[in-house]
């Protein structure tokens, strides 16, 4: 009954004193909305990398053989031109991992450059994100067709000119039109058109549908790297309880072809989307914990302001305190009421900070690319939070009116 009693005192002050108290609680208000804003931004980020980043990137359960991995933020000089004097990846080096995994898996080649193409029209589209492929490279990414089909392994072996345009290139560069059976020009090579995948979407502002897929041994092969020669290739294994006895099978496979000895470091990367999503990771951890630190210095300044207000309030409510020490209120009852109105005070700034920042975050996540994810989790510590500023804020003016003499407040005009 005393705490609700002294959240309704405090309430009632907040409403008598608006102004007073919009400034006593502004440190915490802008503490707990700056800690909603950025930590909804990275929940966000982190759900988008490891669902979105990782499937459309490196794919479910699946390992990437490269030159070099495709994550890394190592900047010595020498690391990046140790990497660009590592043999490049070759279609020899792809079947001799088909040979020799001993676990059942779908395997797929893919290399991919920038480029335009040009309708049969003459309508051009330009920043399309150019892949010769295999034809397990759908399958293993899990890409579904809208219209018409995908080629298949023997169209891959034949290197026939077919392709498989992405939606957005698709309706750029055929509008209304059926896309299916026309012919586009790409780099000066006819490729007809055979297919047009679902929408993809974006991924961090960058279109994921403004692609065209043409078989790994057609002349898009030519159009993105010289002869023989792949980016990548992509080994997904059945069960996903194999990707460990696949990695092992596909290292021995390339250690092997490049003859390398045993106490010679590997010339190639093997990667899956956990191996190369650990970079970011670490970034959350550091944002996780650099940023509620940032925040805990507004919070003290809103303590300290709190505090002051506090100790203002003390002295204009002496006679109150002495009145009620006189008709029988003890230390303890005294110091217990001035502690939860200091933390109601506290408490409804941190919740008119999660209100904004909750705003902010969605501002944020509909104006620009970032993603942001509203965390109950992060809206509880929020509300703690403001809430142990506030009592912490109010110890010594809780403390102060407790030892107050009851006949010296009286006297107190």
């Amino acid at each position: 009954m005393r705490l609700m009693e002294g959240v309704a005192l405090a309430l009632g002050m907040i409403r008598a004193q608006k102004l007073k108290s919009f400034f006593a609680v502004l440190g915490v208000i802008i503490g707990v909305m700056f800690l909603i804003t950025v930590v909804s931004v990275i929940e966000g980020l982190n759900r988008y990398m490891e669902e979105d980043f990782a499937k459309v990137i490196f794919g479910h359960n699946t390992l990437a053989v490269r030159r070099q991995p495709e994550v890394s933020f190592e900047s010595d000089p020498e690391f990046w031109r140790s990497m660009w004097r590592r043999p490049r990846i070759r279609f020899e080096d792809a079947d001799a991992i088909r040979e020799n995994l001993s676990v059942p898996a779908r395997i797929a080649v893919s290399s991919d450059a920038g480029g335009s193409l040009v309708s049969d029209y003459g309508i051009e589209v330009t920043n399309v994100w150019l892949s010769a492929a295999s034809a397990d490279f759908f399958r293993i990414r899990d890409y579904e067709v809208e219209r018409g089909r995908l080629f298949t392994e023997p169209e891959d072996r034949m290197g026939v000119p077919v392709v498989v345009l992405g939606w957005e290139a698709a309706d750029k560069a055929f509008g209304q039109l059926d896309p299916l059976g026309r012919a586009v020009r790409i780099n000066g090579q006819q490729f007809r058109v055979i297919g047009v995948l679902k929408k993809q979407g974006t991924l961090f502002g960058m279109s994921l549908d403004n692609r065209a897929f043409a078989p790994s041994r057609s002349s898009m092969a030519r159009l993105v790297n010289p002869h023989g020669i792949i980016d990548e290739v992509l080994i997904r294994p059945f069960d996903d309880t194999h990707l460990e006895q696949a990695r092992m099978d596909i290292e021995a496979t390339m250690r092997v072809r490049h003859k390398l000895r045993p106490t010679e470091a590997n010339d190639f990367a093997i990667d899956t989307a956990e191996d190369s999503l650990s970079f970011w990771q670490n970034i959350k951890r550091i944002l996780l914990v650099a940023f509620p630190g940032l925040v805990s210095i507004a919070l003290v300044v809103g303590g300290i302001v709190i505090m002051n207000i506090m100790l203002v309030s003390v002295v204009e409510r002496t006679r109150e305190i002495g009145l009620r020490k006189a008709l029988g209120a003890r230390q303890r009852d005294i110091m217990w009421q001035m502690l939860v109105e200091s933390a109601t005070l506290s408490g409804v700034g941190a919740i008119i900070g999660i209100g904004i920042g909750i705003g902010l975050a969605q501002i944020v996540r509909a104006v620009s690319p970032l993603p942001a994810v509203i965390s109950p989790f992060w809206m509880v510590m929020a509300t703690i939070m403001g809430v142990s500023v506030g009592m912490v804020a109010g110890l010594y003016p809780a403390s102060r009116a407790a030892r107050l003499d009851p006949v010296v407040a009286l006297r107190q005009e």
